[in-house]
């Protein structure tokens, strides 16, 4: 059937809960891979280099930018972030589908660049309850939670650049909404150049 894999762009202010649902997808869905972007912040928790981000060095990301390595980058909450250009293309001409986990300005960036790519904002129900989560993982400190909720203000306002919206007020309920744009998605016709596509003739 479709024969190229397809860019969900996935965007969301910090503690929406993005992460868990793209991982939920992912566990049921094979054929999809979490795009591991590149990042000069230090890792947090059980992070480990290669498995959430690659983490790199503020020299590293930059030398990378000269070469135009990335797809999209920006600089978000003081660090660095980008995504691998090669890594994209080779997945997607492999069939796979790809969920990439950016912030809007990136996603703005791929927006002019990837006209076919699919792009979902997830937010949780209220700013009260980002404020909750992120407090509750103890990750953060205090001046950087307040630092990602006066981001997640401005992120908020670019939700109608999207094609699709997740309030993400129960994740079960998240999760289904989540898969039900992934599998709506699949069987758009454009994907398909010709009947023998998706039908014996």
């Amino acid at each position: 059937m479709h024969k190229k894999g397809i860019l969900y762009v996935v965007s969301a202010p910090s503690g929406s809960g993005k992460s868990t649902l793209c991982a939920m997808i992912r566990e049921k869905y094979p054929n999809i891979e979490y795009s591991i972007s590149y990042t000069t912040r230090s890792p947090r928790g059980d992070e480990v280099n290669g498995r959430e981000y690659f983490f790199v060095t503020r020299d590293i990301f930059e030398q990378m930018i000269s070469n135009n390595e990335f797809l999209e980058w920006a600089e978000v909450h003081g660090n660095y972030y980008g995504t691998s250009k090669k890594a994209i293309e080779n997945a997607l001409n492999n069939n796979i589908d790809i969920f990439l986990d950016i912030d809007p300005q990136g996603a703005m960036q791929l927006k002019e660049k990837a006209q076919s790519a699919v792009f979902i904002f997830i937010t949780a129900p209220s700013l009260k309850e980002l404020e909750t989560r992120l407090k509750n993982r103890a990750t953060d400190t205090d001046k950087v939670i307040d630092l990602r909720l006066n981001n997640a203000r401005k992120e908020l306002d670019y939700y109608n650049k999207y094609d699709y919206i997740v309030i993400n007020n129960d994740k079960n309920t998240a999760f289904k909404q989540l898969e039900a744009i992934y599998i709506a998605e699949k069987l758009r016709t454009s994907h398909f150049k010709k009947i023998e596509d998706f039908i014996k003739l």
